[in-house]
């Protein structure tokens, strides 16, 4: 049972560590040792304790029923396993920022298309030192002077004056 747990609870070390920060790498490379001594010591251990040989102790030791009091109170013993009550919350926790890391992807990808075709546009475009005034505001619709916001442009009104 003890190595069907272990199993169960692994820890990928590969995709932990390529998230550690450099300065951090002293830290990481202790809790892997120490992490790595407690699975060995418990995968060494075996799943069930050793049956004790209660006949032995009731021919050597010489009060009567004493030994059939330890064996009774041995087997009431149970060792309770701790309860997991923060794996959902986790896994819930590990849903959500699947759900944001994908749809930030999609949104990534989105912007990559569109930045592309901005590259494209670029790429395809007269070379600035060709350009016309007329292929400039073609090109650049936002340097198109307006006439109507700026009537005077680039001189000043005279009422301004």
């Amino acid at each position: 049972m003890s190595s069907r747990r272990v199993a169960m609870k692994a820890v990928d070390w590969m995709a932990f560590g390529e998230r550690v920060p450099p300065n951090q790498r002293a830290m990481f490379n202790a809790l892997k040792t120490r992490s790595d001594a407690l699975s060995s010591k418990l995968t060494s251990l075996p799943e069930k304790p050793l049956a004790l040989d209660w006949s032995y102790y009731r021919k050597t030791i010489a009060k009567p029923g004493m030994v059939d009091e330890f064996e009774k109170k041995y087997n009431a013993i149970k060792v309770p396993e701790p309860i997991d009550t923060q794996g959902e919350k986790i896994n819930a926790q590990e849903q959500e920022a699947n759900k944001s890391a994908q749809s930030y992807c999609q949104a990534s990808k989105e912007r990559i298309s569109k930045y592309e075709k901005e590259l494209e546009k670029f790429k395809s475009m007269v070379p600035f030192d060709q350009m016309t005034i007329e292929d400039l505001n073609e090109t650049f619709p936002e340097t198109k002077l307006d006439m109507v916001k700026h009537p005077y442009w680039p001189h000043k009104p005279i009422s301004d004056l």
